[in-house]
């Protein structure tokens, strides 16, 4: 018979702490709100947009982050506003 697994807490798990180099990333808004991101510097520098798929039994939902940079190695990722759709009814005949 084998020993019981010990079950762990989140407070056990280890957390990865940003090195000097590595780029401290925030998400504000949408379904990424208040995510924070550590971008190891070998990945090079984070990226100036962020598309982010979220699929579910509804429809596909696409959303865009753009990087704000911020003094240092840190940066946030705003959600981008959604572009106005196009309604038929706003085509003039007059």
């Amino acid at each position: 018979m084998t020993a019981p697994r010990e079950a762990s807490d989140l407070s056990d798990v280890q957390t990865t702490e940003a090195g000097p180099e590595d780029a401290v990333l925030l998400f504000v808004g949408g379904p990424l709100d208040g995510r924070v991101e550590i971008r190891a510097a070998r990945h090079g520098d984070p990226l100036p947009t962020v598309t982010h798929v979220h699929l579910h039994d509804g429809p596909k939902v696409v959303s865009r982050y753009d990087l704000h940079a911020l003094p240092g190695q840190a940066g946030v990722y705003h959600l981008r506003p959604r572009a106005p759709q196009g309604r038929s009814d706003d085509a003039t005949g007059d």
